[in-house]
């Protein structure tokens, strides 16, 4: 594909007129925290009937798990991008002017809810599932910890310690999105079964927790140098006792309630989701720019005449085609029922987010002293857009990735 097709040009219109109607007018208030974004991503869900196809969705996932189907084959996306090309534009659209909005709506029902609905008993599906799903509860996905960074699985400390059927588990989780807000977490925990297995190297399991649950405490929104319309804080557990209903997949097995496949798959997810945020942002900046050198006058002429200037659009334009490429490419393998591995989906968040980072910092530079400035929305996409190369595993880490498997190939 190398555009996108009627159909969805079509939804996103709607979508774009959706987001100037009813996040434009609120950026304020989200950039200083005074309002949550919640209950504008409920009412997206609502207009645009993605609630409904939520349940439907979640119907018939449930009724494979009951049966013991195979999950879905993705090839039933095929045709113009389908689903999937319709998962992305509202992410790419909201970026034009939001992005917090994507990154809290993406850990709640990508993250969260897709944990669960992968790695849950039906039993587990019916009682977090849906509500995540339809934005009735809002999720956290709790890997990351203070002294393990981009070393999320090696360095874990957090800890589940078997006590007869029930775990007690103890921990400190840091840089949750939704953390401060959310009604149900996934908790990802060590097994700590007595032995003398180095920590690093034990089983890691995966639970599910709710808010209100004795030993359970959620911080306050962290202040940040970005992304202020996307809540961060810290879990603090402390001896937060769960019985094995709360175990995802009832089992310790990798296939239920182990933790690293089941982080690793998010990862995938998680980085292919950044480019298509890194192409709104662009879109965005690149919009801003060329209307500014249009419009800004120097020695009688509009900026727009000078070279360095041009060099900089010209810049922003190519950024915009090559990470529109990367995200039709995978809309493309996703219609033909195939997923990136985990290399290809560091690669193409590596790029997406220096990209995205280069460009946002060219239009303010492009803008000047009014670049610094609040009103003209640059500052605030170049502060958003920094972190694009920070979460969903840093720059380095998805070099680290892209490298071992280039090097595990066969010569």
């Amino acid at each position: 594909m190398f555009e996108w097709s009627e159909t969805q040009e079509a939804v996103r219109d709607a979508v774009r007129k959706f987001v100037e109607a009813e996040v434009k007018p609120k950026v304020d208030e989200l950039e200083h925290g005074d309002l949550p974004p919640y209950d504008i991503i409920r009412k997206i869900y609502s207009t645009f009937g993605m609630d409904q196809m939520a349940r439907e969705s979640f119907k018939r996932a449930l009724e494979r798990k009951v049966s013991g189907e195979a999950p879905a084959d993705r090839s039933e996306a095929r045709g113009d991008g389908g689903a999937a090309g319709m998962t992305l534009i509202p992410i790419i659209e909201l970026c034009h002017y939001c992005p917090g909005i994507v990154t809290a709506m993406g850990v709640s029902i990508g993250l969260t809810a897709g944990t669960v609905m992968k790695r849950g008993t039906p039993a587990q599906m019916e009682r977090w599932g849906l509500d995540l799903l339809t934005l009735e509860k809002i999720g956290a996905w709790a890997i990351t910890e203070p002294g393990s960074g981009s070393d999320a699985l090696g360095g874990m400390k957090s800890s589940a310690r078997r006590d007869g059927d029930e775990y007690i588990l103890n921990g400190n989780k840091t840089f949750i999105t939704n953390g401060p807000y959310a009604d149900t977490i996934v908790f990802y925990a060590k097994l700590d079964d007595g032995s003398d297995t180095p920590v690093r190297d034990r089983q890691v399991l995966t639970f599910v927790l709710d808010r209100g649950m004795e030993g359970l405490e959620q911080s306050e929104p962290f202040r940040k140098m970005g992304l202020h319309s996307s809540p961060t804080g810290e879990i603090f557990l402390s001896d937060v006792r769960v019985g094995r209903d709360r175990l995802l997949g009832e089992t310790e097995e990798e296939t239920g309630g182990g933790g690293r496949e089941s982080a690793k798959d998010n990862f995938v997810t998680e980085r292919a989701g950044v480019a298509a945020m890194s192409l709104g942002l662009i879109e965005e900046c690149l919009s801003l720019s060329v209307a500014y050198a249009r419009d800004r006058e120097l020695w009688g002429k509009p900026i727009a005449d000078f070279q360095l200037i041009q060099l900089k659009l010209a810049r922003m334009e190519v950024a915009r085609l090559n990470v529109q490429n990367l995200v039709f490419r995978h809309i493309e393998m996703m219609a033909a029922g195939k997923t990136l591995t985990l290399a290809e989906a560091s690669a193409m968040k590596l790029y997406s987010a220096q990209a995205a980072s280069e460009v946002a910092m060219d239009a303010v530079q492009l803008f000047g002293g009014n670049g610094y400035m609040a009103e003209f929305r640059v500052e605030q996409l170049a502060r958003d857009a920094k972190v694009f190369q920070i979460y969903a595993g840093t720059d380095e880490i998805q070099v680290t990735h892209i490298a071992r498997d280039l090097l595990s190939r066969p010569s």
